[in-house]
Formats: C-alpha cells, sequence, structure tokens
C-alpha cells in the first residue's frame, strides 16, 4: 500500500478560523483539489455560507472565497497509508501529523478550529494537542462539526448545514457580504 500525502494548506495572513479534515480522500487527491468527491457537501456548505454557487465557481474562486472570509483549510494528517478513501481504513501506525507548532506560529491570529468529522478531532486532539500543544485548547476554541463526506449519511445536508452555519456564521459575518448571509437564513 503507497503512503498518501496531504495538500498545502490554504491560508492566507489574516485567517483567523481553520478548518481541518483528517485526510483528502481519493477523488480530492487525483484532482489534487480538497473536497472535491461531487458528493461531499463542504463546498455546497461554504458556498451557502459564502455567497457563491458551489456548482459555477471554479475551485481557485472557492478557495479566494474562504480567504477572503479568513478561513484556512488543510488536514490533520500529512501521510498516512490507507485503502480507499474511508477514515477508518487509515492505518493508525502510518499516520504522520502535520506541523502544527510551526502553523499556528506563522498564523497566531487564528482564535477558532473547526473539525470537518470526528477523525480530524480525535487526530488533532491525541497528537497535536496532547502531545505538542497542550496549553492551545485553552487559547482557541475547538469544535467538531458533522462530517461533510458523504459517507456520514446520518444526517441529512440540511441537517449538516445547520450545524456548520450555527457554529461558523457568528465568526465570518464580519468578512461576508450582509447579502450572503441573509440568502443563506432564507433558505435555513
Amino acid at each position: 500500500m503507497d503512503t498518501l500525502y496531504s495538500f498545502a494548506p490554504i491560508v492566507q495572513s489574516d485567517a483567523e478560523i481553520l478548518i481541518l479534515g483528517s485526510m483528502p480522500g481519493r477523488a480530492s487527491l487525483e484532482a489534487n483539489q480538497y473536497y472535491a468527491h461531487p458528493h461531499n457537501a463542504f463546498w455546497r456548505i461554504m458556498g451557502e455560507l459564502l455567497g457563491f454557487d458551489s456548482r459555477r465557481t471554479t475551485y481557485p474562486e472557492k478557495t479566494n472565497a474562504l480567504k477572503s472570509a479568513r478561513i484556512a483549510l488543510w488536514d490533520v494528517l500529512q501521510s498516512c497509508r490507507r485503502k480507499g478513501s474511508l477514515d477508518s481504513s487509515i492505518e493508525i501506525d502510518s499516520q504522520t501529523i502535520n506541523d502544527f507548532p510551526a502553523f499556528f506560529a506563522t498564523y497566531p491570529q487564528i482564535r477558532a478550529v473547526f473539525f470537518n468529522g470526528a477523525k480530524a478531532e480525535d487526530c488533532f486532539r491525541r497528537y497535536v494537542l496532547k502531545k505538542h500543544m497542550p496549553a492551545l485548547q485553552q487559547q482557541i476554541q475547538l469544535t467538531r462539526l458533522p462530517s461533510t463526506s458523504p459517507a456520514h449519511a446520518a444526517l441529512s445536508f440540511a441537517e449538516k448545514r445547520e450545524q456548520w452555519a450555527n457554529n461558523i456564521t457568528g465568526r465570518i459575518m464580519r468578512h461576508v457580504s450582509g447579502s450572503a448571509i441573509m440568502q443563506f437564513n432564507e433558505m435555513g
């Protein structure tokens, strides 16, 4: 089984929010894009929150919208071995964690980390907080959100969108046009 490698973070110097996944899935790795699986709800949710149509927006436009809203995007794992795309298929002893001490030193204004699912949160808490940065828990809000993966079918899209909006909207409101937020609230 080959070792898989995640992407560099999508981030700019004024980022205040970090959204963390665990490791890109097969479709994402093949496309060299975060959340490239057509049924992953991440870009659809972000589009509704930030005011873009995820079906008609290019990948660079989507990532620019995140950066404009001061949102950074990354994965907890730098590399791992995994058969398929499921987090449950990651070989535990193969996991290498991204360099979070350097990341938070470079972007000290990040005040909230949102985990896209349980695996991202579990890995971050176990391998980053416990081993390298225990004081970070007191400095930054850490929140698990439901996975946007199509494999996480326990919640409908509307339920996922609502939980993401309830947690993220207040933090991004000042960076997003009022019409995008009003439009999203009308959809909910």
